[in-house]
C-alpha cells in the first residue's frame, strides 16, 4: 500500500521551502499554514507531515502554536518532526493531538533515548534518518555523523523502531524527486516500512 503524505515545512509560523535544508535559501510560500493544511486535505490528503525547522536546529519544537491551528483545521492523522529529543517532549506533541512524532538527532546520538522512546511510544513514534553522501545529517542537517544511514535505521531497527522516514537532503527542495535508489536500498536493507522523503514537487511517498 502506499499512501501519499503532503508536507508543511514551517518556520517563523510560515510554510516555507529550503533548498537542500538551506536555511539561507528559504522561500515562503504561505503565511499561514493552517490553510494550507486546509487545502491538502480538502484535495483528499489523509495525513500531513510538518516539519518544525528551527526546532530541528535548537533541539526544542518552535512551533507549537502552529501545529495547535493546524490540528483544529484538519481531521486527518498529523505527523510531527523537528526539535524532538526527549520523551517528555514528544508525550507533549502528542498530547496536543499529533498522531506521530519523528525523532532523528536524538537517535543518532543517544541509542539508550532512542529505545526509550520507541518502546513507551511504539507506533507513535517513527525514526527520522536524513543523509548527506550517504551519512547522518543531525541536528537542522548542520553536522553530519560519521555513521552511514543504513547503519543507523538498521541499529534503531533493532532497537524497535517501528517505521523509517527517509530524507536524501541533497534532494530535498530540489523538486527533482526523491533519490530512489537509495531508498530502494534503505527499504531492502530492513523489515519495517519506509517513507521516502525530499526532493518531490508536491508529495512525499510511504509504503505504510
Amino acid at each position: 500500500m502506499f499512501e501519499i503524505i503532503p508536507a508543511i515545512d514551517m518556520m517563523e509560523g510560515k510554510c516555507v521551502r529550503l533548498v537542500q535544508g538551506r536555511f539561507d535559501d528559504a522561500t515562503v510560500f504561505s503565511d499561514d499554514p493552517a490553510e494550507m493544511a486546509r487545502r491538502w486535505a480538502d484535495q483528499g490528503a489523509t495525513r500531513l507531515h510538518l516539519v518544525d525547522l528551527n526546532g530541528s536546529r535548537r533541539g526544542e519544537p518552535q512551533e507549537i502554536e502552529t501545529v495547535r491551528r493546524i490540528l483544529a483545521s484538519v481531521d486527518v492523522p498529523v505527523q510531527l518532526g523537528g526539535g524532538i529529543r526527549t520523551l517528555e517532549t514528544a508525550r507533549r506533541v502528542l498530547d496536543l493531538g499529533v498522531q506521530r512524532v519523528i525523532v532523528g538527532t536524538s537517535a543518532a546520538l543517544d541509542a539508550r533515548l532512542a529505545e526509550s522512546l520507541f518502546r513507551e511510544l511504539g507506533e507513535a513514534a517513527i525514526l527520522g534518518v536524513d543523509a548527506k553522501d550517504g551519512h547522518v545529517a543531525i541536528k537542522g542537517w548542520e553536522e553530519t555523523t560519521t555513521e552511514t544511514a543504513a547503519d543507523l535505521a538498521r541499529r534503531m531497527q533493532d532497537l524497535g523502531a517501528r517505521r523509517v522516514i527517509y530524507t536524501d537532503v541533497s534532494r530535498d527542495g530540489m523538486l527533482s524527486g526523491p533519490n530512489v535508489p537509495a531508498t530502494q536500498q534503505m527499504a531492502r536493507s530492513l523489515r519495517i516500512p519506509v517513507i521516502a522523503s525530499g526532493g518531490s514537487a508536491h508529495w512525499r511517498t510511504s509504503s505504510t
